[in-house]
């Protein structure tokens, strides 16, 4: 029997993830019901309690691999999700470039066996859940100006940005053929930070490939220094400028993306990200004020396809569903630091 819309969860593969995990704390405090599918193979189960802890609602778990397509359709039997969010997948460039067939297996496959168990559920009820796809801002290869709108150019520098390009275009090209399908594709920045009450944060597994958890680590003394790739692009410090992005805005934007195709907006593409470039420097600097503590640096030459400056123009997403990011540098700093302070070695602390 199908549930009524209201009491339908919102399906999340890859919840117990980074973004995921805030993604659902912002669901559940929009009144959202969730279910999380997660195979934990980047994750850790201990995540669920805390996002019980700190919204009061625990959300259900289908714990398995979203490319076996077979039981992902046992799954949307049982829950008949009201939307589906899809952010599992794996997402580490350097990584993506020496194991190319892991990322077209798992971030392509992925989506494709999402894709049928989706397509076999509507012949089941009637009607397609509508689906929010995690996309990234690297899908703009190296942009030749910015700020970057969503019209720019589409090429990638790294089989993760091929792969995340790729299901974009194989989620237009489902949409051109049949109209049933409602997507929000979201190309979003550098995401950081975490969830004010430190309870949930990022946890990455081996060496941190993203800056913030880098030095993150530094400040807690699992890294020794952080070394910060070039110091001659031209930028007001010489070092590289990024636009960070709060996770909480960008839970509160998969939100909004989510609630905009439930209320029957069509398809569409947004940026998420602040509009406001940072350097590697100027972030240094915010946390050392956020953790009371130097961050210890070295200048190391520039790696090959990192560009000078890379923020969004986030108009659209403003326009489209009045949401726009809300966290400033200080916070994001000062939440990365909460997280990490209280959990050194993340959620494997009690093991």
């Amino acid at each position: 029997m199908t549930a009524p819309t209201s009491q339908r969860p919102v399906m999340l593969t890859g919840g117990a993830g980074y973004i995921g995990s805030h993604t659902c704390v912002a669901l559940h405090e929009a009144g959202h019901p969730v279910v999380v599918v997660d195979d934990f193979s980047n994750s850790h189960p201990r995540v669920l309690d805390r996002i019980e802890t700190i919204s009061g609602v625990r959300p259900s778990l289908e714990r398995g691999d979203v490319l076996d397509t077979a039981w992902l359709c046992s799954v949307f039997e049982r829950h008949d999700p009201a939307a589906v969010i899809h952010l599992a997948g794996v997402k580490a460039v350097g990584e993506s470039v020496a194991n190319p067939i892991k990322y077209f297996d798992i971030n392509i496959g992925g989506s494709i066996s999402l894709m049928k168990a989706m397509q076999a559920h509507r012949q089941q009820v009637g009607r397609l859940s509508p689906l929010v796809f995690s996309s990234t801002a690297t899908v703009y290869g190296e942009p030749s100006r910015v700020p970057i709108t969503e019209d720019f150019p589409l090429t990638f520098e790294s089989p993760y940005a091929h792969t995340k390009l790729v299901v974009e275009q194989m989620l237009g090209a489902v949409g051109r053929s049949e109209s049933s399908w409602k997507v929000a594709v979201l190309r979003y920045f550098n995401p950081v930070g975490a969830h004010r009450s430190g309870l949930i944060g990022e946890d990455p597994s081996g060496t941190p490939n993203n800056l913030m958890p880098f030095v993150s680590q530094v400040a807690v003394g699992r890294q020794a220094h952080l070394n910060v790739f070039g110091d001659d692009y031209p930028t007001i410090d010489g070092t590289g400028v990024r636009d960070y992005l709060h996770v909480m805005d960008l839970a509160e934007g998969h939100v909004r993306a989510t609630q905009a195709l439930m209320d029957g907006c069509d398809s569409f593409t947004v940026n998420l990200g602040t509009g406001i470039g940072h350097s590697v420097l100027q972030v240094v600097k915010a946390f050392e004020a956020a953790c009371g503590k130097p961050i210890p640096y070295r200048i190391a030459a520039r790696r090959p396809g990192d560009v000078a400056a890379y923020f969004a123009d986030p108009g659209k997403a403003h326009k489209l569903l009045g949401w726009q990011a809300r966290r400033d540098l200080g916070q994001m700093c000062s939440d990365a630091w909460a997280w990490q302070s209280l959990n050194p070695k993340g959620y494997r602390e009690q093991e």
